[in-house]
């Protein structure tokens, strides 16, 4: 009991610590959304640019997405060189156009999501400075869109691209300090509409752990980078979120069988397994496979301290993009995870309800390249001799926007938990 009651004095000192270097940082305060919890988030690629040609996709060697969106809404879309079954010509969005993220955003706040962890990639992050501005459109137009529908938004880097032996998440340092200072991310606007946790400003940190990454994580200087998010006078008093691969706990399968994963993980805040791929509704009993191991996970970060996140996602393809792609395996078949008429994304959402998750991490909204979008799709996607979409399965472009409102109120108790698939 004394040993308890000593830790439980310290992790209070160290709170309070923590509470007092984010006192005085260059962050806004009183945030909208001051805390994860009874949130749904999803991630944003936003990496939909139109090239200089001004088509998107001239020919089917260039689609490598499995998704077609419904593009009805915006303002303003791009030719590309396929069709519909019609004869129609099939155009896309840009993410670089404001109207876009506006749009995306006012869906969100439509429906009832939350909002968005913004990807932002090493290659960006880490760009000299002189090109730094050519990386922040798409999310200039989210802190725009974000205040104008009221939305949560937060930075998530995902650590792709990293070179072993030449970079380290130190780099990130002068690009934390860049949004902080230049772009604004949580100071930005009227009201503060940047995710917060724990009162602090949540930064999302991914791909710790996976053992294709070629970097070694002992080597990255990670730890150096979370104590600076954490303690930094002027830019620190964040909370952090490690996305780690399915199995960090047990450091196997599509972990790296490295314990120092877990001191990583213990010096964060919050760990959001990447679970995308690891549970299909093809297999009987993949529900009772998820509940356990996400009550596993749970007394885990119980025990340590750690708070933890729950991934849902909607389903999974790798068709057109596998085509193209070598190491993976060879072609894959269109839907290898099927939808099931969104009973799958429904039963990992109400599963991880009522397994204990507070918040819910959605992969992804805009992800049309892996099949994992939750944004308005179609059901009619262009033809071609060799590209394949996956459709909706009869239902609305909007279904999976509204399952996720849905599950929503699930989190935070508006409506009971287990009930059958929502109709519109």
């Amino acid at each position: 009991m004394m040993r308890m009651e000593k830790k439980m004095v310290l992790a209070g000192v160290l709170f309070g610590v923590a509470l007092a270097a984010g006192a005085g940082t260059k962050h806004a305060g009183n945030p909208v959304y001051p805390t994860y919890d009874g949130r749904i988030m999803a991630g944003y690629q936003g990496w939909f640019h139109n090239p200089s040609g001004g088509m998107m996709f001239p020919n089917e060697n260039s689609v490598r997405i499995d998704m077609w969106p419904d593009v009805s809404e915006y303002e303003k879309t791009y030719p590309t060189g396929l069709k519909h079954g019609d004869g129609t010509p099939a155009r896309f969005f840009c993410s670089d156009d404001a109207q876009t993220v506006r749009t995306h955003f006012r869906w969100m706040k439509e429906y009832g999501l939350d909002g968005v962890f913004l990807q932002r990639f090493w290659g960006s992050a880490t760009r000299p400075p002189q090109d730094r501005e050519r990386t922040v459109t798409v999310l200039r137009h989210a802190l725009s869109a974000a205040q104008e529908y009221g939305r949560a938004i937060s930075v998530m880097w995902d650590l792709s691209g990293l070179r072993p032996g030449r970079d380290d998440c130190m780099r990130l340092v002068e690009d934390w300090k860049y949004l902080v200072d230049e772009i604004k991310v949580t100071s930005y606007g009227e009201k503060n509409l940047y995710l917060h946790h724990r009162d602090r400003p949540l930064v999302v940190i991914w791909g710790v752990g996976f053992p294709d990454r070629p970097y070694d994580i002992r080597a990255i200087k990670l730890a150096e980078f979370i104590d600076f998010l954490h303690n930094d006078p002027d830019y620190g008093g964040c909370s952090v979120m490690l996305g780690v691969p399915t199995c960090w706990r047990t450091l196997e399968y599509d972990c790296v069988a490295e314990p120092y994963l877990h001191t990583l993980i213990q010096k964060a805040d919050l760990v959001l397994p990447w679970m995308v791929q690891r549970f299909t509704p093809l297999l009987h009993f993949e529900m009772d496979r998820y509940r356990d191991v996400i009550r596993k996970d749970l007394a885990w970060c119980t025990e340590h301290q750690v708070e933890y996140v729950p991934l849902i996602y909607p389903g999974f393809s790798w068709h057109n993009l596998s085509r193209h792609e070598k190491g993976i395996g060879g072609v894959k078949p269109v839907a290898s995870i099927p939808r099931m008429g969104g009973q799958f994304y429904w039963d990992l959402g109400q599963t991880a309800i009522k397994a204990g998750g507070k918040k819910i991490y959605v992969a992804m909204f805009d992800e049309v390249n892996e099949g994992t979008a939750i944004f308005k799709c179609t059901d009619t996607p262009p033809v071609g001799e060799t590209v394949r979409f996956v459709g909706m399965d009869g239902r609305p472009s909007d279904y999976y926007l509204f399952l996720t409102g849905e599950l929503g109120k699930v989190l935070r108790g508006e409506i009971p938990a287990g009930g059958p698939l929502p109709v519109r």
